[in-house]
This record gives structure tokens, C-alpha cells and sequence, in this order.
């Protein structure tokens, strides 16, 4: 299906998109009571304005179409099911969606001409749990996603936004349920991502800029940017970050600087002329190519945006990738500057005593313990097996896992002979992990399982040269298994940069 808002995007002339302004800020100014939103016990819940008083939420979209904005977000940002839940409207997510899209897509309708379409962005907020944190697991985090992500799609959204992301992992939950609905609808539509870098320079469970981006880079994503937390000003370093290494194009949608309590009410400074100062810097300097603007912003701001897009051109840029692992945290570069790759190997129940001992006795801060031990020591990457005979392996991974992503800052490589124990590992590490103990020893099925996961997660593979016949023991052969693997692991959509090989060397003697 051609996409229209791509056809812009992508279109010679390299136009700056504008996307519209806050719609919580501007729906606060029109006063609404307890009546506007249907009772004093949905006050609060925008999203439910769709629904009792949707001539609020198009009066929002079509001030900021007037004022020049190509793409308006639907009024959706809390409309997932986990959300409305908190409202007792969580069996009208889908209904709020869809009827949310509808309305947005009607008004860019009727403000769009020839020269200057109009789209809607459906948006998808974070929620108010974090997965990386337990407050919610994957799939139920995922489902809720699936949800909203039909209503906006069956409502006319021209693109999907995940926007204001403070976890990873929440992100990839929101990812992997989009996928799920362009496959079920047999077409895709333009994919944004927008993460949050709080005021320390961090999002919110802690990840670098340079870990965000090597996190999501295995997905199909279009536009890749920052939105919310603060103003321009804090976000300069990030963008520079990603014009200087991302392969996407580049949003900014920033707030109207930081929030400031006057009167009880969050209070934002940052003038319409500011505001368009430092996006023409981030075009002209750094590349960005879609701008807006988040809390605070009003249609002046977005007015000052629509302005300066009619004349400036983003900077052309060359980003330079650096294919990682990443925690978290921050990314390990596959290629040291010193050293080779080191994987830690003490938390394999296969080949260490002691952590079978550990992982036996349910030990688990001796096993985050050993973990760190091994961080200590200089390894750059964490091997994880919880394979024991006896033991719910699922389980255990999952109790591994997850006290790893938040007690130690390296990546993870996932290790089992079960893609069940990986999947276990995967929804619950939200960085990019490496999994191994790939190859075709159980036959080409579960071969293909694992790229799979590695699609589906954004994760690297190590294979072992083992086939159907079992461990390869000459060169001749350990060659033909790799180049099997590798030629059917790319066929998938695994980047070649992503694909390791364990040749599985033996000794030439032992005792």
C-alpha cells in the first residue's frame, strides 16, 4: 500500500513536516466541567472526550491545521485499555480509538489541498506502567497495545506515533503489537518512534541515547526522534547523537521548556520565538526533518514552525552506525578499540558448579552477584543459561533476567537449547541481547524459531556450527553449516552485522 505521508516525506524537495502542539494544554483552555467529560468520574480522561464532547477535540485539530501543522496526533495518548482501566473504560479502547482517528482524519480532510496535505498521526503513550520495573508484564502490556493500535488503524490514521517512551521495553511491547496488527490488516502504515530523555539526560529506568538507538535499530522504523521532559535546549546533545549515528529520519518535538509550578498548575516559559530559534538550528545544523511541539506548545508556537518549514531544508546527513549490544543502559560495540568481545560465561548452569548451586538453591541475588563479579573482571557481555535438568527453565530465566537488566549494565546474550527458555529471557530484557546456542541440531525448525525472536526482539544471533548430524569436526564442514545459516538467517531479515559464528573448536588435547 502506498503511503501518502512517506510520499511526502520521501519526496524530492526533502520538506521539514510540522506536527501539531499540545493537546492537554490546549484542551485546558477551553474550561471543560465535569459534565463535558460525562461525569466527575471521567474528569480527567481526555481521551473520553471523543466520546461526550468531540467538538473539544476537533476544535484542538483543526486550531493547529489553521495555524499550519501538516499532521495532527489523535487524542489517544492514555487510550490503551491498561490506561482507561483507571476509569473503568477499559471495554471502550477500541471504540475510543477508532472514533478518535475518525474525527482527526475528517478534519485533515477538510483543511488539506493539493499543495499541502494534511495526516494523522495515531498516538500511543507509555502508559503508566513500567515493564522494565514489574509494575506490568510483556504480553498483557502488548495486548493492550494490539488494541489501540486496530482502533487507530481501522480509524483512518495515516501513521502510528509510540510516542514519549520512558521504557524500552515498553517500547518493543508496543512494537511487536503493531506488527501483529499490519499483518493481521495485510498492509503497514508509517511507523515514528519518540523517546523521553528526562532532565539527567536519561529516559526514565535509565538509557542513553546511544542505547535507545541501538535497541531500535533492528526495527522497521521510519522517523526517530525525542519529544517531552524538557525544551530544546536539553535535548541538543541527543539530537546531535542521532544525527551523527542514526539510520532514520529525525523528529524533535520538544516542550516548551521545563515545567514550572505557578499557582498550582505547570507553567511553561518558552516563547513561540524561542521555540522556532532552536528547531532552525536542529534543521539547518543537525538534519532534523520532522519538528512540533509537546507540553506547553500553542498554536503560536506552531504557527512560528509552520513558517520557518516553508523555506529551510534539513541538513543532508551521513550517519555512521556502530553495530552493538546494548543493556539498558548503554551499548557495547561488537569491535573493541583494545580488546576483543568478551563474554563472561559464569552464569551457565550448563558449565559452572556454582552456578548450578545457585540457581538450585533459587539464589538469586548470589547469581546477580556473580554477575557482577564478572563486570568487574572486564567482560562486555553477560552469557545467561538456565539450562538444568529438574528445573522450570522459563521460569528461571525469567527470574534471572530480570534482576539482571536492573542490577548490571551489560547486555545479555541469552543462552539455551529451548527458544521458550529465550523467549522467557527476551520479555523481560529490554535491551538488545545476543542469543545463542543457535544452530540446526534440532532440525531446521527451531533454527528458524530463534530468527524469529531475534526479528521479533531485536536481537543478534550466535550460531554453532552443529547440524542435524551433529557437532561439525572438519573446516569443510563447519563452513558449510555456517554459510546455511547464514544465508537463511539474512533471507529473514537479520542484518548480516548481527550474525556471529561459534565454530565450536575443540582442544587438541585434554588432561
Amino acid at each position: 500500500m502506498t503511503s501518502p505521508f512517506l510520499n511526502r516525506l520521501h519526496s524530492p524537495e526533502r520538506p521539514v513536516i510540522v506536527f501539531d502542539g499540545a493537546m492537554g494544554t490546549s484542551l485546558q483552555t477551553q474550561n471543560l466541567t465535569a459534565a463535558d467529560f460525562g461525569g466527575a468520574e471521567y474528569e480527567g480522561c481526555n481521551e473520553y472526550l471523543v466520546h461526550t464532547k468531540p467538538e473539544a477535540v476537533e476544535k484542538v485539530h483543526r486550531a493547529f491545521f489553521e495555524a499550519g501543522a501538516d499532521v495532527v496526533e489523535t487524542d489517544t495518548f492514555g487510550g490503551t485499555s491498561v490506561v482507561l482501566a483507571e476509569y473503568d473504560l477499559a471495554d471502550k479502547a477500541y471504540y475510543l480509538n477508532k472514533t478518535a482517528a475518525e474525527l482527526a482524519k475528517r478534519v485533515a480532510t477538510e483543511c488539506s489541498t493539493t499543495e499541502k496535505p494534511r495526516f494523522v498521526a495515531g498516538s500511543m503513550g507509555p502508559g503508566t506502567k513500567l515493564p522494565t520495573l514489574g509494575h506490568i508484564d510483556f504480553d498483557t502490556l502488548k495486548t493492550a497495545y494490539i488494541e489501540q493500535a486496530e482502533g487507530l488503524y481501522d480509524g483512518g490514521a495515516d501513521l502510528l506515533l509510540v510516542e514519549t517512551c520512558q521504557d524500552v521495553l515498553q517500547i518493543k511491547a508496543a512494537l511487536n503489537a503493531i506488527e501483529e496488527v499490519f499483518q493481521r490488516r495485510g498492509a503497514r502504515l508509517p511507523l515514528m518512534v519518540s523517546v523521553t530523555m528526562e532532565a539527567m539526560g536519561t529516559m526514565l529506568v535509565g538509557s542513553e541515547i546511544n542505547a535507545a538507538l541501538a535497541i531500535l535499530e533492528p526495527y522497521p522504523i521510519d522517523i526517530l526522534g525525542l519529544n517531552c521532559a524538557t525544551g530544546p535546549d536539553l535535548m541538543k546533545e541527543h539530537i546531535k547523537y542521532l544525527s551523527e549515528h542514526s539510520p532514520f529520519i529525525i523528529s524533535c518535538i520538544p516542550n516548551a521548556g521545563l515545567p514550572e509550578n505557578v499557582g498550582g498548575q505547570a507553567h511553561y516559559r518558552l516563547t513561540p520565538m524561542e521555540l522556532r530559534m532552536s528547531l532552525m538550528h536542529f534543521i539547518e545544523d543537525l538534519g532534523v526533518q520532522v519538528i512540533g511541539g509537546c507540553c506547553g506548545t500553542r498554536p503560536d508556537h506552531i504557527q512560528q514552525l509552520a513558517e520557518i518549514s516553508k523555506t529551510l531544508k534539513p541538513k543532508q546527513r551521513h550517519p555512521q552506525q556502530e553495530p552493538s549490544a546494548a543493556s539498558i543502559y548503554s551499548t557495547q560495540p561488537y569491535e573493541q578499540d583494545n580488546s576483543f568481545l568478551i563474554v563472561g560465561e559464569r552464569l551457565n548452569a550448563s558449565g559452572s558448579k556454582k552456578c548450578r548451586t545457585l540457581l538450585n538453591n533459587e539464589d538469586w541475588d548470589g547469581l546477580v552477584s556473580l554477575a557482577k563479579s564478572q563486570v568487574k573482571e572486564g567482560a562486555h557481555v553477560l552469557d545467561v543459561n538456565v539450562d538444568y535438568v529438574g528445573r522450570d527453565g522459563v521460569r528461571d530465566m525469567h527470574e534471572l533476567a530480570s534482576r539482571l537488566v536492573t542490577n548490571v549494565t551489560l547486555p545479555l546474550m541469552l543462552d539455551s537449547t529451548e527458544w521458550e527458555k529465550m523467549e522467557a529471557g527476551l520479555k523481560v530484557a529490554g535491551g538488545k541481547c545476543l542469543l545463542n546456542s543457535t544452530n540446526y541440531e534440532d532440525g531446521e525448525p527451531r533454527f528458524l524459531k530463534v530468527l524469529e525472536l531475534a526479528k521479533k526482539y531485536g536481537a543478534g544471533i550466535v550460531v554453532g556450527t552443529i547440524d542435524e548430524d551433529g557437532m561439525a569436526r572438519t573446516a569443510d564442514k563447519k563452513f558449510e553449516i555456517a554459510q546455511r545459516a547464514y544465508r537463511q538467517a539474512v533471507e529473514y531479515g537479520i542484518p548480516p552485522q548481527e550474525i556471529f559464528f561459534d565454530t565450536l573448536a575443540l582442544p587438541i588435547s585434554t588432561g
